[in-house]
């Protein structure tokens, strides 16, 4: 009887060693730095997730471009589901399920709303707002610990924002920043309430439910406008279901390991990506306001990053 391996057998086992010693490694590191790793590979998927999303939103009704990102991301998570079985996904608190999918959903309908008429790198800046509204209803309503130094890289990231937008809003769209400012208090009432969640629930419980309830809330305002999409939308919707599923995992991990309030300076490195996109996908040039606002919050994302790392914490089990 032949017993060799099959030609493929000693990669993947020298991958799953590498995966395991990697895994080892990184648990060896503070919790609040695995808890910035991960919202840093979240919002790299966010980022290219929005400019898809944008461009979409730009053929297409801009909810039925919200519907269909969403159903997609619950396709992407079905095979997980039927592998694991439906209790391994079964809430302990569903109606903080719905909760969150129902403010997530009116905080999507703002956001679709002004997509279209938005560069890549201003959405993003004007969404770095979230951080503050995050850190205040952390320490309010979490009872996190607020400390001083996370304070103040939260403004001087503001600060930085606020070099990004207020140019813009007295030009073209400017109704339309407007209307994106507003969903930043709405999706950090959403990630509060995530946070709240990953005290008792899984990871991959929150994605689920997140996607699954989304998607039946913006089911009624995709119906009016429907516009059968094209097997080119057709694939880009599916990618967009695989990167939010992925960055919400990410981000939900990131909560888990972390204090929520932690995290949210690495948030300001979205403006990077969302730059370099929007100027090889959509040709919006960043303006001089964009790149001097995005050095002030890179200068208080680094700051944070140094003293989080050196900042003694029990770390959270994985």
């Amino acid at each position: 009887m032949n017993s060799r391996k099959p030609f493929f057998h000693w990669p993947l086992r020298r991958a799953a060693l590498a995966h395991r010693r990697t895994r080892r490694e990184l648990l060896t590191w503070p919790a609040p730095v695995r808890g910035m790793l991960w919202m840093v590979l979240g919002g790299v998927f966010f980022s290219i997730l929005n400019t898809l999303a944008r461009g979409l939103s730009m053929q297409l009704d801009v909810y039925e471009t919200q519907f269909l990102r969403y159903l997609f991301g619950l396709v992407v998570m079905l095979p997980l589901v039927v592998r694991h079985g439906w209790q391994a996904y079964r809430p302990v608190n569903i109606a903080g399920q719905f909760w969150r999918g129902g403010v997530h959903t009116l905080g999507l309908i703002l956001w679709f709303t002004a997509l279209p008429h938005i560069p890549l790198a201003d959405m993003t800046a004007i969404g770095f707002t979230g951080p503050i509204f995050i850190m205040l209803g952390a320490a309010w309503f979490l009872g996190e610990p607020m400390h001083r130094d996370r304070w103040v890289a939260a403004l001087i990231g503001f600060a930085g924002v606020l070099v990004v937008v207020l140019p813009k809003l007295s030009g073209e769209g400017g109704w339309y920043n407007l209307i994106m400012l507003a969903s930043s208090p709405v999706f950090a009432a959403s990630f509060l309430i995530t946070k709240a969640l990953t005290r008792y629930e899984k990871a991959g419980v929150i994605v689920l439910w997140q996607a699954l309830t989304v998607t039946v809330l913006s089911l009624p305002m995709a119906l009016p406008h429907w516009q059968t999409p094209t097997p080119v939308q057709w694939l880009a919707f599916a990618m967009t279901g695989v990167l939010g599923t992925l960055g919400h995992y990410c981000l939900t991990r990131a909560f888990h390991t972390a204090d929520i309030s932690a995290t949210q300076s690495l948030r300001f490195l979205d403006l990077v990506w969302a730059s370099l996109l929007g100027w090889l996908i959509f040709g919006d040039v960043p303006s001089q306001s964009t790149w001097l606002g995005a050095a002030v919050i890179l200068s208080a994302t680094v700051w944070i990053a140094r003293r989080e790392g050196r900042r003694p914490v029990v770390p959270l089990p994985e």
